[in-house]
């Protein structure tokens, strides 16, 4: 069996769901968890700055 995570999409799937494995007390009885969210959107957010971050440098390197 592969469990090779290949998308984003299936990255946040996984931690959602880890996240709510390893915190049952986070997840409302609604299923609703902002705790979850917070951290899916900050997770988000240090993605971003990285990928900012690497597109700076290859272009710092390309002489660009």
């Amino acid at each position: 069996m592969d469990d090779a995570i290949r998308t984003y999409a299936e990255l946040q799937q996984h931690m959602r769901d880890a996240l709510r494995e390893q915190h049952p007390e986070w997840v409302d009885p609604d299923g609703d968890s902002p705790i979850c969210q917070s951290y899916e959107r900050r997770f988000a957010e240090l993605l971003a700055l990285f990928a900012e971050s690497g597109t700076r440098s290859a272009q710092t390197l390309n002489g660009s």
